[in-house]
């Protein structure tokens, strides 16, 4: 459940303010059954003979997310200022209850087998600067401190394992654009730190992550007339501990992340649309891209001999990056106020982990859609826009996500591979209405 405040203010004709508060409620569980437990494993003593059982269990979330955001914003002439940042806070219980245990008449009322809190606050702070210095040029500079505090008491799997993490980020950008008639170019510098996900910690002390850092360069140039605009960004993403799978697992044996010193993703994006007539127009965009990480060590556990086999590789390609992702989209007019989009879309190959193992990655596919819209204007309701969209219209069989994990046993390799395969051809009817 979301609750949610705006307040929007016109000071003056150079100032402006805004502000909002929000409050999200969430709870709820997920059900299971469990056959032959250990009762000792959920802090219960033997029930006369019985010290294990069939149950049933519950796994809650108990969260309340809460906070503000904030912004004062200064115009005038070539200058513009803003001024803001957001401050808020998540209270997360998770706990687990029993329902139902086979051969035991009652189950203790109200009984949890672990109850636990998480908090994290998360505060921020920025200011921007955008500066028109001539007529075709023109720069930005971007300021964020930024604030992250985890306090976690403790994990399902490894409830004496407490978290206390403080994070301050310094985050700056900075770019110039140069525009000219039809023209326009500009580059670009960003840096970012993020702190890592809950489920990172879930590790032993010796283990702990650290934050992500991205030093992000990026250039570009675009052309834009009455029918057509088309684009090139160059962009190099150089990654400092990166958080990636690596095969290991932690204290309870789950799949770990973990830093890696230096990785990056660097390539071209292209982009352009063309009205060719009244009736047609289309649009289109490719990206190529290499995504790699450097100096690499994979693990593989092997069970007979209870160690972890560790795979060195100098440079490999990052998981779930393909190389090559492109569209192109053909728009049809037949009468006013109607379209009709056809679009296709191509995905490359991506690897299911970081070896660039092709016995463990998703094969490329391409696939297409059509999507018919049309738009309805009247006085009491200004807008009303009508679509139909069918959804990979050739019934394209093929595999948008999954997971891999390999192990050693009878002194051979088991790579288990696992897909999410998409659905064939399905449809999406809907309406959109403007008051």
């Amino acid at each position: 459940t979301h609750y949610q405040l705006f307040y929007n203010h016109k000071i003056n004709k150079h100032f402006k303010t805004s502000i909002a508060t929000f409050l999200t409620r969430g709870f709820g569980y997920f059900e299971q059954y469990k056959s032959s437990q250990d009762l000792a494993n959920y802090g219960l003593p033997p029930f006369g003979s019985i010290i294990n059982s069939d149950l049933v269990r519950q796994l809650w979330l108990d969260n309340y997310f809460y906070g503000t955001t904030f912004s004062l914003l200064y115009e005038k002439d070539k200058t513009q200022i803003a001024f803001g940042g957001g401050l808020n806070k998540y209270d997360g219980k998770h706990y687990g209850k029993l329902v139902w245990l086979k051969g035991v008449d009652k189950v203790p009322d109200d009984y949890k087998y672990y109850d636990l809190k998480a908090y994290k606050k998360d505060f921020s702070f920025y200011s921007k600067w955008t500066q028109k210095l001539t007529s075709s040029l023109e720069t930005f500079v971007d300021l964020q401190v930024r604030n992250v505090s985890y306090n976690i008491y403790g994990f399902r799997n490894n409830p004496s394992l407490n978290v206390k993490n403080n994070f301050t980020f310094f985050n700056p950008k900075a770019g110039i654009t140069y525009s000219n008639k039809n023209l326009k170019v500009y580059a670009s510098y960003g840096s970012a730190v993020k702190e890592p996900n809950r489920d990172d910690f879930e590790a032993n002390n010796l283990q702990k992550p650290k934050p992500e850092k991205l030093n992000d360069f990026e250039t570009g140039v675009e052309f834009k007339s009455k029918k057509i605009n088309i684009g090139a960004n160059l962009f190099y993403m150089l990654y400092k501990d990166q958080l990636v799978l690596n095969g290991k697992i932690n204290d309870v044996g789950a799949a770990t992340r973990v830093n890696v010193a230096n990785s990056y993703r660097a390539g071209v994006e292209l982009f352009g649309n063309a009205y060719l007539n009244k009736c047609f127009s289309v649009q289109g965009n490719l990206t190529l891209s290499s995504n790699k990480i450097k100096n690499y060590v994979d693990y593989v556990f092997d069970y007979d001999n209870n160690v972890e086999v560790a795979t060195n590789f100098q440079k490999t390609d990052i998981a779930y990056s393909p190389n090559v992702v492109s569209s192109l989209g053909l728009i049809v007019t037949p009468i006013k106020k109607a379209t009709i989009t056809f679009t296709s879309k191509y995905v490359g190959k991506q690897f299911l982990d970081n070896t660039a193992n092709n016995n463990r990655k998703l094969k490329d596919y391409y696939v297409q859609d059509i999507r018919a819209a049309y738009t309805l204007n009247g006085k009491s309701l200004k807008e009303v826009n009508l679509f139909f969209q069918a959804n990979n219209v050739f019934s394209k069989k093929y595999e948008a996500n999954g997971y891999t994990f390999s192990y050693i046993s009878s002194a051979q390799l088991t790579i288990a591979n696992f897909y999410f395969p998409m659905a064939q051809i399905n449809f999406v009817l809907g309406v959109n209405i403007k008051l």
